[in-house]
């Protein structure tokens, strides 16, 4: 994956206020991705293995919080720069998180949650909607794609 994708922008612009609005007693959240309707009742899980190998496994850098304190700050009014600063000091840039899910590849019904994120570290709870717009996206297309994929195989079979 190329240096110039930046995780810190891959978020809808209201979430990164979401660090101000948790009580400060927050140590811990939970959140999970179920699928999208498609009109069908069961989802091929297809996506998260590709997020994670692109985009979780390369440490968030000095200039990506830098980059991303210059967009936020005059584009919303506000940047958790020092959040974003703990996580590269303490954890080397690499986010604090535990994400669970099914197999990939599994075809489950509708209802069933696909994956759930946690954070690891009780001063980052925020992190976790912070993710959800990347982790959604990365999910939602793919799944949906293979799902409509298996559909339209056992339609024409």
């Amino acid at each position: 994956m190329s240096k110039n994708y930046n995780l810190l922008l891959d978020v809808d612009s209201y979430k990164a206020s979401h660090y101000l609005q948790y009580p400060k007693s927050t140590r811990f959240l939970n959140a999970y991705v179920e699928p999208r309707d498609l009109n069908n009742h069961e989802v091929v899980f297809f996506g998260l293995q590709a997020f994670i190998k692109n985009y979780l496994l390369n440490p968030i850098t000095h200039s990506d919080i830098v980059e991303a304190e210059n967009f936020f700050l005059p584009h919303i009014g506000t940047f958790n720069k020092l959040g974003w600063s703990e996580i590269l000091e303490k954890h080397n840039g690499y986010l604090p998180i535990e994400i669970q899910a099914i197999a990939e590849g599994s075809v489950v019904n509708k209802s069933i949650p696909l994956v759930q994120i946690t954070n690891t570290d009780p001063h980052f709870p925020w992190l976790v909607t912070y993710l959800e717009t990347a982790l959604l996206r990365a999910i939602w297309y793919p799944s949906s794609v293979a799902t409509i994929s298996r559909e339209a195989k056992k339609n024409y079979s």
